[in-house]
C-alpha cells in the first residue's frame, strides 16, 4: 500500500498511514464502501478510489454482456430455422426466407445467372446455386470479406460505387463467365507433338486478364449503358438483395438508409435484368416503400410483398418480389 501498511482483518482492512499519522479502518467487502467513510485528508483516498471505480465498472459491464449472450444463446436454441440451417449446413436462418419465397413464386430455374446484392454470410447465394444447378452461375458482390460458398464467385466492393457496378457489368458481359466447367475429356482430341521448330504461346493468365478488364472499365464512363441494356436486352435472369445497413435504433434512419439501397438495387436491375426475369429486395417498411413500390410497378408486370414466416415476427423487415421484368420500361419512371 502506498505511503503505509496494510493489515488484513476478518471483516476489515486496516491500513496505517505514516505520511498523515492516522489509522484507516475499511471494510474488506469494498461492493458496499462508500467514499464518504474515508478519514479528512487521507492519502489513501486519492491511491485507492480510482482502480475501486473502475473495478465496479467492469464487473458490471462483463455481467451485462455475458447476460446478454446468454439471452441470445437461448432465443437461437429454440429457432427452428435456426437448428435446420445448422443440420443443412446453411450459412444462416435467412435461407429459409429465400426457399419459403420460390415455393410460392417459382423464382428461379436450372441455368440462370443469379446477381445476389449483400451476399454475405452467403446463404442466399447456397440457395440460388442449389436451385440453379446444373449450369447456373451466382455472383455475389459485398463490401464485407467473406468466404463465398462452393459455385460462387463474388467480387468484394461498394455495391453503391460506380465503378463497382461496371465491374460487374463487365464481369456478366462474358455468358460463359461464372459458370461450372465442363468436362469434355471424352471429347479431347489428341494433339500433335511440337516440333523444335514451332513457338509455344501462353494464355493470359488471371492477373493479366483482370488487369485488362480493369483498364477497360477505367475507360468507360461510369455512367454508360450499352444500348441492348437500354432496350431490355440484359444478361441476368434473377437479382436478389438481401443489402442492409447497420441499424442504428432509431426506425426513421434505418428506414431512409434501407431506401437508399433499394434505390440502388432498382437502379441496377433496370441495367442488367432480362425481360421477363425477376427481383427480390429486402426493405425496413415506413412511409417511403409505397413510392418503392410503384417504380418497381413499373418495371415488373407483377409485384408483391412478402414477411416469410421465417422472419422474426418483431422485425421490420418485408421483401419486395418483382415479377417478370417488362421489356418496354420507361427509364424516368424508375432510375433516380
Amino acid at each position: 500500500m502506498l505511503g503505509g501498511y496494510y493489515f488484513p482483518f476478518t471483516s476489515h482492512s486496516l491500513i496505517i498511514c505514516l505520511n498523515a499519522k492516522h489509522t484507516c479502518l475499511l471494510p474488506t467487502d469494498l461492493r458496499g464502501f462508500r467514499s464518504n467513510m474515508w478519514p479528512p485528508n487521507c492519502i489513501c483516498h486519492s491511491a485507492l478510489a480510482p482502480p475501486i471505480l473502475q473495478t465496479s465498472y467492469v464487473f458490471m459491464s462483463q455481467s451485462r454482456r455475458f447476460a446478454s449472450s446468454k439471452q441470445w444463446q437461448a432465443r437461437q436454441f429454440k429457432d427452428i430455422y435456426w437448428r435446420e440451417a445448422n443440420l443443412r449446413g446453411l450459412k444462416s436462418r435467412a435461407a429459409f426466407k429465400l426457399l419459403q419465397i420460390n415455393n410460392h413464386y417459382r423464382i428461379f430455374e436450372p441455368g440462370q445467372t443469379v446477381v445476389d446484392l449483400g451476399y454475405a454470410p452467403g446463404s442466399w447465394s447456397q440457395v440460388a446455386v442449389d436451385l440453379t444447378h446444373p449450369n447456373g452461375r451466382v455472383l455475389g458482390i459485398d463490401i464485407i470479406p467473406a468466404q463465398p460458398p462452393k459455385g460462387v464467385s463474388t467480387i468484394q466492393g461498394n455495391f453503391l460505387s460506380p465503378r463497382i457496378q461496371a465491374y460487374i457489368r463487365e464481369f456478366l458481359r462474358n455468358p460463359d463467365r461464372g459458370r461450372p466447367l465442363r468436362e469434355e475429356l471424352c471429347s479431347r482430341t489428341p494433339q500433335k507433338p511440337r516440333t523444335a521448330n514451332e513457338v509455344e504461346t501462353f494464355e493470359p493468365g488471371y492477373i493479366d486478364r483482370e488487369k485488362d478488364v480493369s483498364e477497360r472499365i477505367s475507360r468507360e464512363p461510369c455512367d454508360d449503358h450499352s444500348p441492348q441494356t437500354e432496350a431490355g436486352e440484359g444478361t441476368v435472369d434473377v437479382v436478389l438483395s438481401d443489402m442492409m445497413m447497420n441499424t442504428s435504433g432509431l426506425g426513421f434512419r434505418d428506414h431512409a438508409r434501407s431506401m437508399d439501397l433499394c434505390n440502388a438495387a432498382v437502379n441496377f436491375s433496370y441495367d442488367v435484368l432480362k425481360p421477363g426475369g425477376h427481383f427480390i429486395c429486402k426493405f425496413y417498411q415506413g412511409n417511403e416503400d409505397q413510392q418503392l413500390e410503384l417504380r418497381l410497378k413499373s418495371l415488373f408486370q407483377k409485384v408483391h410483398r412478402e414477411k416469410p414466416d421465417s422472419s422474426r415476427k418483431e422485425s421490420r423487415e418485408a421483401y419486395f418480389i418483382g415479377l417478370k421484368r417488362k421489356r418496354y420500361a420507361i427509364k424516368s419512371d424508375i432510375v433516380l
